[in-house]
């Protein structure tokens, strides 16, 4: 099993800017890809952001240049640095893990809200 604690979100201006992180403990061997999803209200939850443990990285089109994801493998924790922020990122921000072999996420984090007010 893979825990994963996300932290770092809260209210921040249009234009502003969050650092989320994500700390994993239990089996991490077991993990790869590490990521974030988001879920805005009354939407489906989407990718935002992923990266393997070798640096690779993933990112939806509506936050490339905007957004950065970042891994310290040694600490075990993943990154995701989120620069000009728009009202729509407003979203519940959910940190995952892949098992190897996998595709989809196997491990959820717990969520973190971040809102961006106009």
């Amino acid at each position: 099993q893979v825990q994963l604690v996300e932290s770092g979100g809260g209210l921040v201006q249009a234009g502003g800017s969050l650092r989320l992180s994500c700390e994993a403990s239990g089996i991490i061997f077991s993990i790869n890809v590490m990521g974030w999803y988001r879920q805005a209200p009354g939407l489906q939850r989407e990718l935002v952001a992923t990266i393997t443990r070798g640096g690779s990285t993933n990112y939806a089109d509506s936050v490339k240049g905007r957004f950065g994801i970042s891994r310290d493998n040694a600490k075990n924790t993943v990154y995701l640095q989120m620069n000009s922020l728009k009202p729509e990122d407003t979203a519940v921000y959910y940190c995952t893990a892949v098992r190897n072999g996998l595709s989809t996420p196997t491990y959820w984090g717990q969520g973190t809200q971040v809102t961006v007010s106009s």
